[in-house]
This record gives structure tokens, C-alpha cells and sequence, in this order.
């Protein structure tokens, strides 16, 4: 959304054109040089983000990816803001600003800021175990051979799951994702299995072996899930009717959900990925977007560019939005903070309470801020935010497999268009 284009003029250039225009003083007037203009928003320059939406036309004339919303706030204001491509290759239907999208694993931060609301309230305390509020939490066991799977046998775990545990990924539990014979047979279990609610769903995980001993290994896991089950136990609302009391109505996310309602129903973007000839095609297989009962935590809601941010700018805003307090900036501060140490195995990365952290710029050998905290959706949907640089940005497309790549192109480009 170029509003004017940047002139870039070298010194030397600039010099002739100085002469040039003195000695032709009739035609521009003796002595005046025309104005260099570079065109920018809250210190974002507008012509180097030309080079963000140029990279992203580019991925989809060539059908790396269908469509792209691409929204980015700094200092409260609007900086970019502009949708590309199609929601879907097989009807060629142009993209919109508010293309409703299965935002997968972006939905593990707003279950936990929402689980954070009833920490503030007194309910539990972070170090206390989960069997304390879930019986069904006691005498959980441990893989003997992630490999052998289940198999393999188990050995009673050392120690209870604490809530922080949950929070942090650090538990022990799996999502599934990690190639183990133990991962799959925990996939197969929870999404390729009948689960009638997110009760069901947590009785399954607890069922099956943990990975490792709580506390000993930082493991992407579905630990959310169990923060969803404690929601409906200290509220007495399932999380849907709690996300939905507590910060989508608030907030006015009004795209926001674990089901899409029918007169919204057209604005749903379906997920693409490539066929056997590696050409980019809508997904044969589509997860549904009504009749969903499984109101989990750690994936499911679907949502918007403009709802999600929303959310984060009542995060960036210290937890306050519009008049009305979510979160405290001392449970924020907490959140944001790492949490697993060396436990977390990506270099200038950590983890906080639902939300990756970055610690290390060198480490991490990109551009950023140490404090950013973000994540990402397995359907490649990308969130993070910046507190040092009052920066926001989400980048949204519908695409199978995951990849962090597009994630890292959005830093690159964002970070790069800064210029005060």
C-alpha cells in the first residue's frame, strides 16, 4: 500500500541534478532542488514494505502459496494492511481483509491469556499439580522407549504435572508431531479417534504414556487442551462460552470461534496444499467448519487478520483495550518471560507461558527484539508482537505442511521497513 514512492538519489547524482537545475533556472526556478519524499507510517517506511508485498505476489504467481492477508501496526497506527491472491485455487475467489481461517496452534495463546484471567482470580496457584483440580492427573506414566511406543512399556512418572508444566510444554505430554512410535500412536488417538468433548479428548492424552518426566524436556504438546478442561472446571462454562463471554465479545472479535456461523460461512478460507505433480491445489481433505463440540485449546477456534489483531493490541497495550482490563501488566510480564531454559533446543529462542520468546538476536541470527513473543498455526498462519518497537504483525494464508519459513520472510521484511 504504496502511498508515495521512495527517490533514491546517490550523492553524486544529487549533485548533478543541483547544477542542472541552477544553470536551467527558467524552467524550475534558480536554485530549487525537487523534494526527496520518503513516505512513511509510525517510522515504517512504505517503499521498503513494497519489497514484503512484492515477495508475496511472487510466492503466488508461482503457486507456492494461494493468497496472503498481511496486516502490521506500529505505535497504534496502521502501517500495512493488504490481502493478495485467492481464498481458494479451485474457484479462483479473490482474497478478503476478513477471510474467516482455521488459525490452528495461534489458538494456544488466546486459551492461555483467557486461562491467565482466572489465575488472576485467585483459582489456583501455578506451581500447584493438576490432579489437584483433575483427578484423573495421578499416577501418570512414562515411555520406557519413545520408539517402541506403547509397546515398549511404561515406568510410573517421577513427579506430578504442575499447571506451569501445562503452560510451558514442559510436562511431558505430546502432540503427536514429533515421528515417534509414541507420537503416532498419540495422533492417532486424539484427531483420528471419535472425541465427543475436550473432557474426552484429555482423558484419551492422560491415558497414553508421556514422553518423558515432567519437568525434564520442553515438547510441543497439546497441553492446552488440559487448560480448556480446567477452564470449564473453575468457571462452570465450557471454554467456548468463556472465550466468548470473557474477551471475543469484549473485544468485539466478532469472526472468532470454534464453529463459523452460516451467514459467515462464505467468507471461510479452505486450506491448499500440493498434489502428486507439486502443483498447489485445495486440500482433498477439509476439517469442518460447524458442528465442531471439541472446544480445545490447543488448536480450533477459527478467526480473522483484523479479530487476531485485535487480541494483540490488547496484549501489546499492557492486557488494557478500549477502556477495559483483560490482563494485568505483571501476569503479562510473567507470560512473555522464559520459562525452560536450555530446555528449548531453537538458538536466540525460549518459551513462556503460551507464547514463543525471543531471548538472543545473535543467537537467533535474525533481525527482531530480545522480548518479542509470537507463534504460529500448522496452517501457516504467523503472529508476533514487539513490545520494545510497539510492533504488531500477522501474516494469514491456508497451507499445508507447516513451515517456519514464511514466518521468518515476515520478520526479515517488517523488521527491514523501520527507519526512525
Amino acid at each position: 500500500m504504496t502511498l508515495f514512492k521512495k527517490i533514491r538519489i546517490s550523492k553524486s547524482s544529487l549533485f548533478g541534478i543541483f547544477f542542472i537545475l541552477f544553470i536551467s533556472g527558467p524552467i524550475y526556478g534558480q536554485g530549487q532542488i525537487p523534494e526527496v519524499v520518503e513516505s512513511e507510517i509510525a517510522g515504517v517506511s512504505q517503499a521498503r514494505l513494497d519489497r514484503y508485498e512484492a515477495f508475496l505476489r511472487k510466492e503466488i504467481v508461482d503457486g507456492r502459496i494461494p493468497g496472503a492477508i498481511s496486516y502490521v501496526m506500529r505505535k497504534g497506527q496502521v502501517v500495512h494492511k493488504e490481502a493478495f491472491g485467492y481464498s481458494s485455487l479451485k474457484e479462483k475467489t479473490p482474497i478478503k481483509q476478513d477471510q474467516i481461517v482455521h488459525i490452528m496452534s495461534m489458538t494456544k495463546p488466546i486459551i492461555t491469556v483467557a486461562f491467565m484471567m482466572l489465575y488472576e482470580e485467585g483459582h489456583f496457584s501455578l506451581k500447584d499439580p493438576v490432579s489437584n483440580y483433575l483427578p484423573q492427573f495421578k499416577d501418570l506414566k512414562v515411555a520406557k522407549d519413545v520408539n517402541e511406543g506403547i509397546k515398549g512399556g511404561t515406568k510410573p512418572a517421577n513427579k506430578e504435572v504442575t499447571i506451569l508444566q501445562v503452560l510451558s510444554h514442559t510436562a511431558g505430554f505430546s502432540h503427536g508431531l514429533g515421528g515417534t512410535t509414541l507420537d503416532n500412536e498419540i495422533a492417532q488417538e486424539l484427531y483420528f479417534k471419535p472425541q465427543k468433548d475436550i473432557e474426552s479428548r484429555v482423558n484419551t492424552m492422560v491415558s497414553l504414556p508421556l514422553v518423558g518426566h515432567p519437568g525434564e524436556q520442553w515438547y510441543y504438546s497439546a497441553s492446552p487442551d488440559v487448560l480448556s478442561l480446567l477452564i470449564e472446571h473453575f468457571s462452570g462454562m465450557t471454554a467456548a462460552e468463556f472465550l466468548q463471554k470473557r474477551l471475543f465479545s469484549p473485544l468485539g472479535m466478532k469472526h472468532t470461534g470454534y464453529n463459523i456461523k452460516k451467514e459467515h460461512e462464505k467468507l471461510w478460507m479452505p486450506v491448499h496444499n500440493k498434489n502428486k505433480e507439486g502443483i498447489l491445489v485445495n486440500s482433498p481433505q477439509q476439517l469442518p467448519i460447524v458442528g465442531n463440540t471439541v472446544y480445545g485449546g490447543s488448536h480450533g477456534l477459527f478467526s480473522t487478520a483484523a479479530d487476531y489483531m485485535t487480541f494483540c493490541q490488547m496484549l501489546l497495550n499492557n492486557g488494557e483495550w478500549k477502556g477495559r482490563r483483560y490482563l494485568s501488566r505483571k501476569t503479562l510480564e510473567l507470560m512473555t518471560k522464559d520459562h525452560v531454559g536450555d530446555l528449548y533446543q531453537a538458538p536466540g529462542q525460549g518459551f513462556g507461558l503460551g507464547f514463543g520468546v525471543t531471548t538472543d538476536l545473535a543467537d537467533g541470527k535474525a533481525t527482531g527484539s530480545v522480548g518479542q513473543y509470537y507463534w504460529g498455526g500448522a496452517y501457516c498462519t504467523y503472529f508476533f508482537i514487539d513490545p520494545k518497537e510497539e510492533l504488531i504483525s500477522i501474516l494469514i494464508t491456508q497451507l499445508q505442511p507447516y513451515s517456519n519459513y514464511y514466518s521468518d520472510k515476515m520478520r526479515q521484511f517488517v523488521y527491514q521497513a523501520i527507519i526512525d
